[in-house]
């Protein structure tokens, strides 16, 4: 068959943007989330949600920690099409340990919006902005807020790594401090030649506008980026591409190879201090599990 992106013929492409192809074990891995941020629900107790908009899916939840002043803001993955806040929890329990507010958004998803990716960039950057303003209402400390996302809310994280925050919110353009960006998209040229299409309203200016890798000038916080060795080869080089031209733009930049991890089972680990991703957004957050933390070496078990 002929090619439609470099060597990829369409089922090829299609499948490297469908993760189920090369994560046999997704099904179980969304269970053992859902089941995970329900436990820490019930350690934890139910978030605090606000609002950040008039939209039906403008809110957050904030786990607040009760020690410590950082905050870490996520943006769920989905496809673009699915997931909630809710669905989200279990990592809350590491940051609160650590001693950082918990912050997980909720957007629309691509059904809710009739696939206009720029709704839901626009949800994710005003999120944070509210963050930034709104900190002091959890005992959060503004200056401290950093951002992560995994999968297509690494995308959505991205492009706010790219935002003028001055010139769309009158806000200082160092909000954030650092974002870790985990199995990502950062251009949308192969991901709009692929099945996404038929659910995703792309354009040439969401293409272009939309594709953090190519306003790196607009870049101004540090960036961590992981994937996995066992993701999809197209989630791999969108990875490591993105990783490159950063560096060549002399931004500051960091490229994590999870090796033996598909797409779910690295994101999976931001919850853990001694995985992947949960390693890296303590380090670049500068903050550690305190002993005696739940969790922790040497904690007491929960009774």
């Amino acid at each position: 068959m002929r090619p439609v992106f470099r060597h990829y013929d369409q089922k090829a492409l299609d499948d490297a943007y469908d993760q189920a192809v090369y994560a046999p074990n997704r099904d179980q891995l969304l269970e053992r989330r859902n089941r995970a941020s329900e436990a820490a629900r019930a350690r934890l107790g139910e978030p605090r949600c606000y609002a950040y908009g008039p939209g039906r899916n403008e809110k957050l939840d904030v786990y607040p920690a009760t020690q410590g002043r950082a905050i870490h803001v996520f943006a769920h993955g989905g496809a673009w099409r699915a997931g909630r806040a809710r669905e989200y929890a279990a990592a809350a329990e590491m940051f609160v340990d650590a001693g950082a507010h918990y912050v997980a958004l909720d957007f629309d998803n691509a059904p809710d919006c009739g696939g206009d990716l720029f709704v839901m960039a626009d949800q994710v950057r005003r999120a944070i902005a509210w963050v930034y303003r709104n900190a002091a209402l959890f005992g959060g400390d503004a200056e401290r807020m950093y951002v992560s996302g995994t999968s297509s809310g690494a995308h959505l994280a991205g492009v706010a790594a790219t935002t003028d925050w001055q010139l769309r919110f009158s806000l200082p353009n160092d909000i954030v401090k650092g974002y870790t960006l985990c199995s990502g998209m950062y251009d949308l040229e192969a991901p709009r030649l692929s099945k996404r299409s038929a659910y995703v309203r792309f354009s040439d200016e969401m293409e272009a506008e939309l594709s953090p890798q190519r306003h790196l000038e607009r870049v101004r916080a540090p960036i961590v980026l992981l994937y996995g060795s066992l993701e999809t080869p197209e989630f791999q080089r969108q990875t490591r591409e993105f990783a490159a031209a950063l560096e060549r733009a002399g931004k500051a930049v960091e490229l994590i190879l999870g090796e033996g991890y598909n797409h779910f089972e690295i994101g999976e680990t931001l919850g853990n201090p001694y995985g992947p991703m949960g390693r890296a957004v303590l380090a670049q957050m500068g903050l550690f599990i305190r002993p005696g933390a739940r969790g922790a070496p040497g904690a007491p078990s929960p009774t």
